[in-house]
């Protein structure tokens, strides 16, 4: 019977564990921190074995695979004790993928990957396929397929989660953008981050398809020394900037969500349908009846004349760009939180046309505050969601947005970005009554 220790008991961790038990595997699941009561009950009920608050290293050197956790670095000592006594360590991606026969399509991208994920998804749904959404956002890879036996995957995949992959070999994969985000983990060298995304594409043959965006300055600069085997679909801005035409009636189609970035969104989910076989018809009917996840520039209400909308996803600077340019109203914008080694320069234009007041959410604040306070007259701090919901009211008139966008991870006062944001509508609702 193999051996396999799962390092970290968040949802990617418990979805490995509940696979290797149902595979036969003898497994231990081992948190460095403390696993959630939630989790520690679904494993207890599953007669799954686990520790807690560190690591027992000398027990951990007797199994014969490690399954990784995306959110566990590289650097970590329990990895590098694994390392040294040769225990082979994957990714719970990978590891779900050694035990899936079915058509993986995987999306990745600084920005977006939810979004388009969940829009794939949603269309594939629609037309009668049997789809299972995962990855990244909701359920894992490994749960999924230890609970169903889906014959399509859509995956939405971390950077991280690419970085211990082997096998891992997606039908289609999606390359969304590549801008700055989670460089602290990449040692701040913009290339090795480059170089994590494009693994997305590393295994996938002649057989297979990779759909990018020739828009990129990043992924055209890479793409002219990619050697990789797969049938390339460059999806750039005559795609989709005059609308995303069905092939069929020539006519543009309708797009439920808004904005540019959403339109080439839903042209890479287009061009996947298209590989699958979906009619013009059935991909007309899921773009028109998709609902946005949410914590996606999420309305929220409207008080006193004020809109909310929780934009928490938002957790880089470019995802922040993108919300400032879909506003048409004046914002006052809440953003902080664990910085990631931002440059907050690409903002000061919109910034300054479109931001009154700048309400920082987060326990150091120094760098947002030293970066807009040349360009924001205003600027507020605090560590409670209530007190950032309220200012945002008394500093609001009438037709103006209270602005959860936050730029940054959320850690170090949540325990997620959903977290975050389901504070934050709770803090609207409760005003609202």
């Amino acid at each position: 019977m193999k051996k396999v220790v799962i390092i970290g008991g968040g949802e990617s961790g418990v979805g490995a564990a509940i696979l290797a038990q149902k595979l036969g595997f003898d497994v231990l699941v081992s948190d460095f921190g403390v696993i959630s009561e939630t989790f520690k009950k679904e494993l207890s009920s599953n007669n799954i074995p686990f520790e807690e608050k560190g690591h027992s290293l000398e027990k951990m050197a007797t199994f014969d695979i490690a399954v990784k956790s995306p959110g566990v670095p590289d650097h970590a000592p329990v990895l590098q004790t694994l390392k040294q006594n040769d225990i082979k360590i994957i990714s719970e991606i990978e590891f779900g993928f050694l035990y899936y026969s079915g058509k993986i399509l995987a999306v990745t991208g600084s920005n977006g990957k939810t979004t388009t994920s969940g829009l794939l998804y949603h269309v594939l749904k629609s037309a009668g396929k049997n789809v299972a959404l995962g990855g990244n956002y909701g359920k894992s890879f490994a749960r999924i397929i230890a609970e169903e036996t889906p014959e399509m995957m859509v995956l939405e995949i971390s950077s991280f989660q690419l970085d211990d992959i082997e096998t891992f070999k997606p039908f289609v994969s999606i390359l969304l953008n590549i801008t700055p985000d989670h460089l602290d983990r990449y040692d701040y060298k913009m290339a090795n981050y480059v170089n994590s995304k494009f693994r997305i594409s590393m295994n996938q043959s002649s057989d297979d398809y990779f759909i990018y965006n020739g828009d990129d300055a990043e992924i055209k600069e890479r793409i002219v020394s990619f050697s990789g085997a797969p049938n390339q679909i460059v999806v750039s801005k005559d795609n989709y900037i005059n609308g995303i035409v069905s092939k069929e009636t020539g006519r543009n189609f309708e797009v439920s969500i808004k904005g540019n970035h959403n339109l080439f969104n839903a042209a890479c989910v287009v061009e996947t349908c298209r590989l699958i076989g979906l009619n013009e018809e059935q991909i007309a009917k899921g773009l028109r009846t998709f609902v946005n996840l949410p914590h996606r520039l999420e309305f929220c209400g409207v008080i006193n004349g004020v809109e909310f909308i929780n934009d928490s996803k938002a957790t880089n600077v470019d995802s922040v760009f993108y919300a400032l340019d879909a506003m048409t109203k004046p914002v006052i914008w809440i953003a902080g939180g664990t910085d990631k080694g931002n440059d907050y320069s690409v903002l000061f234009p919109l910034v300054k046309n479109k931001v009154k007041a700048l309400i920082c959410l987060g326990i150091d604040n120094e760098k947002l505050k030293e970066s807009f306070k040349p360009h924001i007259p205003a600027i507020y701090e605090t560590t409670k969601v209530s007190e950032a919901v309220e200012t945002g009211l008394k500093l609001g008139a009438p037709g103006e947005v209270v602005l959860l966008s936050p730029a940054c991870a959320s850690f170090d006062l949540f325990k997620n970005y959903m977290d975050r944001g389901d504070q934050f509508k709770k803090c609207v609702e409760m005003l609202m009554l």
